[in-house]
């Protein structure tokens, strides 16, 4: 049975960041922890500064909790497998709250922050076969009985995404493989590993990738160092936009690298993955698809993922340029030079990565 949560513990790295609770209107409340005033960092920058006060959360987008702890929860597949879990252990989802949820990640979450107390202690499995957790996903995808769902869920490693995944140790090191959905076409893993070269290639900085067993995607974590895990933060997260619509526009995106990072080097690697966005159509680009890191006391763009040719929302890019679902090199332009890029410099990027896709 799990425990309700009266008062969450955030941590950092083992380190107390702050504390949470829920008020009477149920939306999360915070307040840093006196230590970590004097030697720690803003976890959220735009909606958590690193003050004294008591923050109370708005009730959207986030169900009444803040965009960084939100960033911690499962999403898509991981809330599936969660609540099929609490379900078969007879425990309705709907009657736990979000502290309640980060109390069930723990210290699985990803990204460098945990929640204490945890109230689900799962290990992850030693041994994998990705053909039967391919197989047991798809039996769950299409509402049949699974006998794995307990092992799914912990090796899931709370992550977010839409599609299955699971968490292994690949030589040493923390990988992330994913299976196709209901969806995707057979050979899903092909296309994204190809389009993650193809991304290297352009100059987007991407974690090491690799085709497992010849058909499964995977990626090496980007949040895990030998010693310590790295604070990621979405974009959805920081902007308070939520990722199932259309919410941002790329001069948002720029407009918030430059304000988190503070480094012109950052926001042109924005735009270079707006451009190959464009140019290879992923439109799938939403809020959650985004995101910086914390690492070194500076914030800086993470390595890009998500990266695969896909329909959108009706066809538009979830993330837009100038307004616009579908732009033409001409809104680019203009978007580049609304952020101090030429448009010598832009149509060079563009030629430069058809090129690259055309080989």
């Amino acid at each position: 049975m799990i425990k309700t949560v009266d008062i969450l513990k955030v941590k950092y790295n083992e380190i107390t960041v702050g504390r949470l609770v829920l008020n009477r209107e149920n939306l999360a409340v915070f307040e840093y922890d006196i230590d970590w005033l004097k030697s720690g960092f803003s976890v959220s920058p735009i909606h958590l500064p690193l003050t004294s006060e008591s923050f109370i959360a708005k009730r959207n987008p986030f169900n009444g909790l803040f965009g960084v702890f939100n960033d911690s929860l499962p999403d898509g597949w991981g809330n599936l497998l969660l609540d099929r879990l609490l379900k078969e252990k007879g425990i309705n989802p709907l009657e736990l709250s979000v502290l309640d949820r980060l109390s069930i990640v723990g210290k699985n979450g990803m990204g460098a922050l945990s929640y204490e107390p945890e109230s689900m202690k799962l290990d992850p499995s030693v041994d994998f076969d990705l053909d039967f957790f391919a197989a047991e996903t798809m039996k769950i995808l299409q509402s049949q009985d699974s006998d794995a769902v307990e092992t799914l869920y912990k090796d899931n490693g709370s992550s977010g995404g839409a599609r299955p995944k699971v968490l292994i140790k690949h030589e040493n090191e923390e990988w992330m493989v994913k299976f196709r959905s209901s969806f995707d076409p057979e050979n899903i893993g092909e296309i994204e590993y190809n389009t993650s070269i193809w991304a290297k290639k352009c100059g987007i900085e991407m974690p090491e990738t690799k085709l497992f067993e010849g058909k499964y995607f995977g990626v090496k974590l980007f949040d895990r160092t030998e010693n310590k895990r790295i604070h990621v933060h979405t974009a959805s997260g920081l902007l308070y936009a939520d990722h199932r619509l259309p919410a941002l526009d790329y001069d948002d995106l720029l407009k918030l690298t430059r304000y988190i990072t503070g480094d012109l080097s950052e926001v042109e690697k924005m735009l270079r993955l707006m451009i190959f966005n464009i140019v290879i159509g992923n439109k799938d680009d939403h809020a959650k698809n985004f995101s910086f890191i914390y690492k070194n006391d500076k914030w800086k763009l993470s390595p890009a993922y998500d990266l695969t040719p896909n329909f959108g929302f009706n066809g538009n890019h979830s993330t837009t340029i100038l307004g616009k679902g579908n732009p033409d090199e001409k809104d680019i332009f203009e978007l580049g030079k609304r952020h101090g890029f030429e448009k010598r410099f832009i149509s060079s990027l563009i030629e430069e990565f058809r090129s690259i896709l055309r080989t």
